[in-house]
């Protein structure tokens, strides 16, 4: 057995005396925490507020309001039916779901599209809300801190960026914290008791499972798949089929409601939003802000509600652009005021025009926790509305080949007045009830679905093509926006 580092052994110690030895709901014991629930709570609200400024919530009300009320009804046959529960649907085509501590349980418009039932989404609410009561993020937030690997943030320029507090950044990590299978297991055990408590089918349960093997991993997108944050202890579908059996025996009247969860779905957004900005090669347009600007060839993007961002294929060199609190202020008073606050240590450059519009470009030094500041490259851009746009990008060193492309794409920055790219649309769900019973390729067919997109559409209705559907079945049909 090896032994642990003095260090380590400190650490627990210090974890013992500060946050001592919390009850698990779950299991009724206590054990080692460094997160207490107050903390939980708090990670939770501080990291609700940076997911929705980093991903943003899906701009239908009654769809939150929807999911929400399944949500309650779940949580409230769970081990901790009298937690602050919240439940939001954030603006993301990935196919995932996600815990916070303290009760906050999240779904992208991207899973509801692929499920089918209330059910079905009770199922995935309760899941998360047995990672939750659990305390599943708080033992690995423990754990973290105990071997001093810390959680990660979701952007590329995290090291040198903060634009949130300490616990809306670890809140912000937590979306991207892979469970243990011990975690699943158990979260799939509780998922299912809890949706049957809260009157839904669990026996609609592994039909889920079933689509997220199908669907497999997605890459390139804003946030993890299911299958990756959510690592597979064994054969879900067979495991939930075995617990979901157990949980119905005795029950009568257990809600599926396929056709009203399906309806709730029609003109949902599907996949990626081009009016929240979209990339056309190197180029990266926001028709709904209305600006565009060049980022250097052949770099990596990332793109989120609160920033863009680019990074050097050997991560050699970032560049991230956002939006800055600034006021009335011009740029280069804005400048000075960062400077003041000590936003920045030092501070070189002078007042452009970049695209027409008013800038302040030169170049500025980070300070950091630990060791000398960072040096950087960063543009103030002032928009006649009064919006102002942050750039900031870091090389190995200033002056070198990636430092001029950082301020190559910062002095792109120009107004969008291409008509055609301002007037994008995104797909859409369609719900349509099917007349005549066929196969689901001759139904598309006779809907006029886009043939390109049917392998698409039969997965987001747990079918084959070759299957056949039945007259007065209702039908998920993706429409195909305008890009």
């Amino acid at each position: 057995m090896k032994r642990i580092p003095h260090l380590v052994l400190s650490l627990v110690v210090l974890g013992v005396l500060a946050a001592g030895c919390a009850v698990n709901p779950v299991t009724g014991r206590r054990e080692l925490s460094l997160v207490s629930p107050e903390q939980e709570l708090q990670i939770g609200s501080e990291g609700y507020k940076a997911v929705v400024a980093e991903y943003g919530l899906y701009d239908d009300p009654a769809l939150q309001d929807y999911v929400h009320e399944i949500g309650l009804k779940v949580a409230r046959a769970s081990h901790q039916p009298s937690l602050a529960w919240h439940f939001a649907v954030l603006d993301d085509p990935t196919v995932n779901a996600f815990a916070m501590p303290g009760g906050y349980i999240y779904v992208t418009r991207g899973i509801l599209a692929h499920l089918n039932s209330e059910a079905q989404l009770a199922g995935v609410l309760g899941h998360e809300i047995g990672h939750v009561t659990h305390r599943h993020s708080a033992e690995r937030i423990t754990q973290q801190q105990i071997y001093g690997l810390g959680l990660g943030v979701a952007s590329v320029f995290s090291g040198t960026v903060r634009r949130y507090g300490d616990l809306a950044q670890q809140g912000l990590g937590l979306l991207f914290l892979k469970y243990s299978r011990d975690d699943e297991r158990q979260a799939d055990e509780l998922g299912v008791a809890y949706a049957a408590g809260g009157g839904y089918d669990p026996r609609e349960i592994p039909a889920t499972y079933a689509m997220l093997k199908r669907l497999g991993e997605q890459a390139g997108q804003r946030l993890p798949g299911f299958l990756s944050t959510h690592p597979d202890p064994g054969n879900r579908e067979v495991t939930t089929a075995e617990l979901a059996r157990q949980a119905v025996k005795g029950r009568t009247g257990l809600l599926v409601n396929g056709r009203a969860y399906v309806q709730r779905l029609d003109g949902l957004v599907f996949g990626s939003d081009p009016r929240q900005g979209y990339f056309a090669g190197d180029e990266y347009i926001h028709p709904t802000l209305r600006f565009q600007m060049t980022f250097p060839a052949g770099w990596k993007h990332e793109d989120t509600r609160a920033a863009v961002a680019a990074q050097e294929p050997g991560q050699q060199a970032v560049v991230q652009l956002t939006l800055a609190d600034a006021g009335t202020l011009a740029p280069a008073a804005f400048v000075q005021q960062l400077s003041g606050r000590g936003t920045f240590t030092e501070v070189a450059g002078k007042a452009e025009t970049v695209g027409g519009f008013a800038a302040w470009v030169g170049r500025v030094s980070l300070p950091q926790q630990q060791g000398a500041a960072v040096p950087a490259a960063a543009g103030y851009i002032r928009r006649a509305d009064s919006l102002m746009f942050q750039l900031l990008g870091r090389s190995q060193q200033p002056g070198d080949a990636n430092d001029a492309k950082i301020y190559a794409s910062l002095r792109s920055f120009r107004a969008v007045t291409d008509p055609a790219r301002l007037a994008v649309r995104p797909d859409r769900v369609k719900v349509e009830q099917i007349a005549a019973t066929a196969t689901l390729e001759a139904t598309l067919r006779r809907l006029g679905a886009a043939e390109s997109l049917f392998q698409t559409d039969a997965l987001l209705n747990d079918l084959e093509t070759d299957e056949t559907v039945m007259a007065g079945t209702l039908l998920k049909v993706v429409v195909p926006g305008k890009r």
